[in-house]
Formats: structure tokens, C-alpha cells, sequence
């Protein structure tokens, strides 16, 4: 008896949680209107990442994104990990920059934590821009190492993670593809969606660098792991024969593409060997092959740490222009 009483208790309170959490995202204010002469690429200056498509689109052309509140985060977040944020010493541990411990937490908030809430909002409207227009783009987010409880390597937010459970909430979709080609893997989501049916995970990432993380390994779907330096030759073949497969055995109503540029070569963090053209074909490689499934997509531009990743970004997505895999309708 007592057996069946603690499983009612824990069903009892799984329901509950699901309540508070629809009614949060029933009561958020992050979704916009699309005008007609917008695309669906979401971007604002308060991201702090310095970039925007000049020569591609104006800047009232792309949507400008609501920052994520407290009760947007909680979705996902535990109310003790988003606390723990008011601890310097711990952002410092999460952003992977010591010198952050020394400054005053309202500093942190406003110039580091602040515009991560920006780009994690911007995910959350992607992800539905897809639904709506059959594409997105968040020239941000992609922070794929935090998870609902803690975060790690320079992410604070579980912006995938939640932009999922936004739309799972809202019933919008039953089944999403995580497609993430960062070069590091996203143990974050993987934890997350650990054992969830709902959620097929692919992975390629270098398997000799951060986090390391060999438990959220086993929740990934399909894994293609790399050896430093793989060059575009076999990056590309392997992407596209693997990423086929996967599309052919689960059914998605949603990829969310985590399309990272820490694989470019030269790049201190990723050690790979993806030259820039082949980050536009990475990129169209995907696209295309959500176009054959006819399967929305959301991109997110993760992670990339050299001053030519802007560069790259912009011109794969005057390509995906170019070849028809992304328009104005």
C-alpha cells in the first residue's frame, strides 16, 4: 500500500508542475506578431554578440526578441539553479571566466546574464516562427551545455530545452529532432530529454574535448563521434549519410538545428578542420534534407570563437537564400 500511495503522490505532483507550467506559458509575453515584410530571423543588438546580415536584410526586417523572464525560465529551470545565479562565483564557474567571481552581481546580470535571457527568449519565438513559416533563424542562442538544474561552458540557459517544452505545453507539436553539429557536445539537452520519446537526438561533435559528459552520451539518439582535426571531406559525408538515416527513422515535427562554428578550422576551442565553405555546405546540407522530410526547422548559431564566425554565418545565409531554402511568403 504504501508503494502505491508514493507513486500516486509522485503522478499527483508531475500533474501539478504540468499546470503551473502551461499556465506559464500560457501567461508569457515572448511570442510577436511576424508583420508581412518580416522574416523570420530573430536578432536584437542587446544579445552582445555584435552582428547583423548587412546587405541581406534591414533591420526592421527581423524580428526583435522579448527578453526571457524568471517564470519563462522556471518551464525548465529549477528555482534553486536560477537563485544560484545571484552567486558570482558560480556564473564565474558556468562562463568559464574567473575574473567574474570579483564583480558585483547586478554587474553580471546586466552585461552577462541579461542578454543570454535576450537570446533565450529569441529561441523560444524561433521555434514557433518555424511552426508558422516553415523556417527560423536565431542569430544567437544554442546554449546546449545547460540543463534545468546547472549550466557549464559558457551557457547559462537551457534555451533549447525550453523552446521545446514551450511547444510541447502548448500541444503545437508531439515529436521534435534535435540536430546538433556544434563541435561540443549538448549534454544539456541530452539531459533534459533523457529517455524522452518525444525527443530524437543527434549528436556530431569531437569526442577529445568538453564537457566529456559520458552519461548524457547514452541519452543521445544518434551519436557520430569525431577525432580532432576531421577535415569538410569526411565531416560532410558522414553529416549526410548519418543525418538521412536518422530523418528516415524518426518523424519529427520540429528540427531544431544547433549549427555551431566552433568547428571552423582554427578554432582554439573546437579542433576541427571545417573550412568556411564547408560551414555553407554543412548548413545547406541540413536544410535541404529537412526540405525532403518537409519538416520545419528553427537554426540556432551556438557556438564559434573566431572573428570570422560572423562572417561565415552571414554568408551561409545568403546561400540558404540563394538556393530557395529559405524565402519570404
Amino acid at each position: 500500500m504504501m508503494g502505491n500511495s508514493t507513486s500516486n503522490d509522485n503522478q499527483d505532483e508531475e500533474t501539478n508542475q504540468d499546470l503551473i507550467n502551461k499556465r506559464r506559458v500560457r501567461d508569457s509575453r515572448l511570442y510577436v506578431e511576424i508583420r508581412p515584410n518580416q522574416w523570420p530571423i530573430v536578432y536584437s543588438h542587446k544579445y552582445n554578440i555584435g552582428f547583423f546580415e548587412a546587405g541581406m536584410l534591414a533591420e526592421d526586417s527581423v524580428i526583435e526578441p522579448i527578453e526571457a523572464t524568471r517564470e519563462d525560465l522556471l518551464v525548465v529551470h529549477t528555482k534553486c539553479y536560477l537563485h544560484s545565479l545571484c552567486v558570482p562565483c558560480e556564473v564565474a564557474r558556468i562562463m568559464e571566466v574567473p575574473p567574474v567571481a570579483c564583480l558585483p552581481s547586478c554587474l553580471i546580470d546586466h552585461f552577462a546574464l541579461k542578454p543570454m535571457r535576450f537570446q533565450t527568449g529569441g529561441t523560444i519565438i524561433a521555434a514557433r516562427l518555424a511552426l508558422e513559416k516553415n523556417w527560423s533563424i536565431n542569430i544567437g542562442g544554442g546554449f546546449h551545455h545547460a540543463c534545468s538544474n546547472k549550466g557549464g561552458g559558457f551557457c547559462v540557459y537551457a534555451d533549447i530545452s525550453l523552446a521545446l517544452q514551450f511547444l510541447f505545453l502548448e500541444n503545437r507539436i508531439k515529436s521534435a529532432m534535435i540536430v546538433d553539429l556544434d563541435a561540443h557536445q549538448g549534454n544539456g539537452h541530452e539531459r533534459d530529454f533523457a529517455n524522452d520519446s518525444r525527443v530524437y537526438i543527434f549528436d556530431i561533435f569531437n569526442k577529445g574535448i568538453y564537457p566529456h559528459d559520458s552519461e548524457a552520451k547514452g541519452y543521445i539518439s544518434r551519436s557520430v563521434p569525431l577525432n580532432h582535426y576531421t577535415d569538410d571531406r569526411e565531416y560532410l559525408q558522414k553529416l549526410a549519410s548519418e543525418l538521412s538515416t536518422a530523418l528516415g527513422e524518426f518523424n519529427a515535427d520540429l528540427i531544431v538545428y544547433n549549427a555551431g562554428t566552433d568547428c571552423l578550422i582554427g578554432d582554439p576551442l573546437g579542433a576541427l578542420s571545417i573550412t568556411p565553405e564547408g560551414i555553407i555546405q554543412r548548413d545547406q546540407i541540413v536544410f535541404e534534407l529537412a526540405k525532403q522530410a518537409d519538416t520545419p526547422i528553427v537554426m540556432l548559431t551556438s557556438g564559434g570563437y573566431l572573428r570570422e564566425s560572423a562572417k561565415v554565418i552571414s554568408d551561409s545565409i545568403l546561400n540558404l537564400r540563394a538556393k530557395n531554402l529559405i524565402q519570404l511568403t
